[in-house]
């Protein structure tokens, strides 16, 4: 396994901003050429990012066979679009090492919990913005680069409107709130070019409400984007894989009903994007 830590650093960046690979090693006896990766957005409500949501999901995605990565992106002080400049420089890095990594480049998907899923869909709705090309340098004819094949969002952060996470919202823009409060409301920015969603919630979430996710399922579905939408009847939030591995130190993130999700989830990656 390639396990490297890769500095991120774009205008804006923390000193620890960092890409961690879970890379396998490729094998000319294994009849596995180019995989699938799975880039992993960790929540923390744009304060910090948590250790629940990271290490222990790539292990899941290596033992379904995909390659994966776990992006510790600056949070605040560090105000929007950093996190969001980080994020496209990583898949980037991802598609420059691709050929070496056997990453099958049109298989990137990006995986966000909670605030982490905002910035994961920050992705699928801003990949082809201006000042995004402006910040990774790159041409109006590239821009597709930086496009995700899929996201998999968990409990997302997805609205500033009636149902925002305020917390998340104020972290994240800072004294920028005033001018950028509205845009943060990424339904608003789903279109035909958004990729396919996974997003999974719980009904009783009472930090993040679940009407985040089904205001952007219901924009996926209007623009005609696929998307498979889990919502659990019990649960509260950051579960991650809502087992006792990723439990947290108070307790309260082992809801067995919410398991499934990971086995779920690996269903939809093999349907979309390996017998496709």
């Amino acid at each position: 396994m390639q396990h490297i830590i890769f500095p991120i650093q774009m205008e804006g960046s923390l000193p620890d901003a960092k890409l961690i690979t879970y890379i396998q090693d490729y094998y000319n006896d294994v009849a596995v050429d180019d995989r699938p990766l799975v880039l992993i957005c960790p929540g923390g409500a744009y304060a910090h990012t948590s250790n629940r949501e990271g290490e222990a999901l790539a292990m899941q995605f290596l033992a379904m066979g995909y390659h994966a990565a776990v992006l510790k992106y600056s949070c605040a002080p560090a105000v929007y679009p950093t996190a969001l400049t980080e994020l496209a420089k990583s898949i980037l890095l991802i598609r420059q090492n691709a050929a070496e990594w056997h990453v099958n480049p049109e298989q990137i998907i990006v995986l966000g919990c909670s605030a982490g899923g905002h910035l994961a869909a920050s992705m699928g709705v801003f990949w082809n913005e201006e000042f995004l090309l402006e910040a990774l340098e790159l041409s109006k004819e590239e821009q597709e680069l930086l496009r995700p094949a899929g996201l998999i969002l968990c409990y997302p952060v997805i609205t500033s409107g009636e149902f925002a996470h305020q917390r998340s919202i104020e972290n994240l823009l800072g004294e920028k709130k005033d001018l950028l409060w509205d845009k943060m409301s990424l339904e608003r920015g789903v279109s035909s070019k958004t990729p396919p969603a996974f997003i999974w919630h719980t009904g009783t979430d009472g930090t993040v409400p679940v009407e985040n996710s089904l205001l952007f399922v219901s924009a996926l579905r209007k623009a005609g984007v696929s998307v498979e939408f889990h919502m659990y009847p019990c649960g509260g939030h950051g579960l991650s894989l809502a087992n006792r591995l990723t439990d947290s130190r108070s307790g309260g993130a082992v809801q067995k009903e919410c398991t499934s999700w990971i086995s779920l989830v690996h269903t939809w990656m093999e349907h979309r994007f390996i017998n496709s």
